[in-house]
């Protein structure tokens, strides 16, 4: 059994700020919460996004380097769970606790806007640095604001990152290279980002609808979540988890399912338990016409019709690196204080894809009618980079 516990969450979505307000809104039953149509990021075409609108601020005396939004967004998660960071800082000391973050964006917001600065005037802009770039910041800053001295890195591996941050967490504690860690990602928006996808004809305008025939590509979002993990016993542990890599192409998944398939099973193994064993299962879900089929190829062939899943993107909308500890947030607050088993919704128009296999799609309002043991998360990224995570009862 494994040995690696979840203690603390701090979450900022589009689907609210903080645990009590995204378990409300996850719990909704009358309409698809989160998200909004905003031309904020691209000019003249109105898109559907998961937007953060909770005012973010960075420590005084942050360093130059490290002044983002992305990280602005990550230390404002992170003072939802402050005194459990602080007191376990002060338990194990400053050099045995690590951070391991997860993201894809860091600061190309900060970069973006200094060029096109830089195009009018003829200069860089004043407070900006060119390391406010650098994928590792999150990590960096995050560990300097808090005074901790352990391992700190980030990962960067497009949309499964912060889903393998908790891996890499996990390692790092059943390797004794640290007695607790703060773990998980954060993205945000920006017209780059949102500019890049496009050009991949990637982006709905519309909410997002994944699984359905008419299906047409993804909502971008943003936010973050924050754990503490260690290897006492607490209510939510971290049972298991899968990586794998396809290699099949820079953008596109393996149609086959092969890579996804096996990163399900292998954190299945990891935790000792039979695919019957996951009370929900929350996929990737983009919308995409090329990942829902992976996906689904992959679920069926694993699961069948036996557990209930959905995607919770179009509620969030995909915040890439950070995609995959916001769900794992949801994840914990689907494990945690539930004893009806309450599920995350999948929003759709219900015109299923007849080329799809028939999944079990969770409907708005639908419950276990039990407090839920297991539940999964599937990351899925650019490049076949793959990760699948469960989420148990402590």
């Amino acid at each position: 059994m494994n040995d690696v516990f979840i203690h603390a969450l701090g979450v900022t979505c589009a689907l609210g700020d903080g645990a009590d307000a995204v378990r409300a809104a996850l719990w909704r039953t009358d309409a698809a919460p989160g998200g909004e149509v905003t031309e904020r990021y691209s000019a003249g075409r109105p898109l559907h996004l998961g937007t953060v609108d909770a005012a973010l601020a960075l420590p005084q005396g942050t360093p130059l380097v490290h002044r983002t939004r992305n990280n602005a967004l990550l230390h404002h998660a992170a003072l939802q769970c402050l005194p459990q960071l602080q007191a376990a800082i002060a338990r194990f000391g400053p050099a045995r606790v690590a951070v391991v973050m997860g993201t894809s964006t860091s600061g190309i917001a900060e970069g973006g806007e200094a060029v096109d600065a830089r195009s009018v005037g003829g200069a860089w802009p004043e407070g900006f640095h060119y390391g406010q770039q650098e994928l590792g910041s999150p990590a960096q800053f995050l560990a300097g604001a808090l005074g901790v001295t352990g391992v700190a890195y980030t990962l960067s591996t497009a949309c499964s990152s912060s889903a393998k941050a908790l891996a890499a967490a996990a390692r790092l504690l059943r390797s004794g290279a640290a007695d607790a860690v703060i773990a998980g990602g954060a993205d945000t928006l920006c017209a780059f980002t949102v500019a890049g996808f496009s050009a991949l004809d990637s982006v709905s305008a519309a909410r997002c609808n994944p699984l359905s025939v008419n299906r047409a590509g993804i909502n971008l979002g943003e936010g973050a979540a924050l754990f503490l993990l260690s290897r006492e016993a607490g209510e939510v542990r971290l049972a298991g988890w899968g990586e794998t890599s396809d290699a099949h192409h820079m953008s596109a998944p393996d149609p086959s399912g092969a890579g996804a398939q096996a990163a399900m099973r292998q954190a299945l193994a990891r935790a000792g338990l039979a695919a019957g064993d996951i009370d929900y299962l929350n996929l990737h879900g983009t919308a995409t016409p090329q990942n829902d089929a992976m996906e689904a190829l992959a679920c069926a062939a694993l699961f069948g019709e036996r557990v209930p899943l959905s995607s919770t993107k179009p509620m969030t909308g995909h915040a890439l690196g950070a995609a995959g500890a916001i769900e794992a947030a949801l994840m914990w607050l689907t494990l945690a204080g539930n004893p009806r088993g309450r599920l995350p919704a999948h929003w759709w128009d219900s015109a299923a894809d007849p080329a799809l296999p028939p999944l079990r799609v969770v409907a708005p309002g639908e419950a276990l009618g039990r407090a839920p043991r297991y539940v999964m998360s599937n990351s899925f990224a650019f490049g076949g980079s793959n990760s699948a995570v469960i989420l148990g009862a402590g």
